[in-house]
């Protein structure tokens, strides 16, 4: 028996590629300054462990990427952000 082409079906969606376009949220709410006060904002930029996530994660430029490094930083050495953690989040 013949199968057209509308009764064919897929285990898997056709178009794997729909991702998400990244973007960098700086530019975007036109953010100039990265303050390393913010704890709150600067988790945003951490993994559970601690860790800085890097900009293929998140999606941030490069110049903005080595701001929030260099804040993110800052902010542990005042002790407003932890060196290491276990589920900061």
């Amino acid at each position: 028996m013949a199968q057209t082409q509308s009764e064919i079906r897929y285990l898997t969606p056709l178009s794997v590629d729909k991702t998400k376009k990244k973007y960098c949220r700086f530019k975007r709410m036109g953010i100039h300054y990265v303050d390393y006060k913010d704890a709150e904002f600067l988790k945003k930029f951490l993994n559970e462990q601690g860790k800085i996530l890097p900009r293929r994660i998140t999606g941030t430029s490069l110049k903005f990427q080595r701001r929030v490094a260099r804040a993110v930083k800052r902010a542990r050495h005042l002790a407003l952000l932890p060196f290491v953690a276990d589920l900061m989040k």
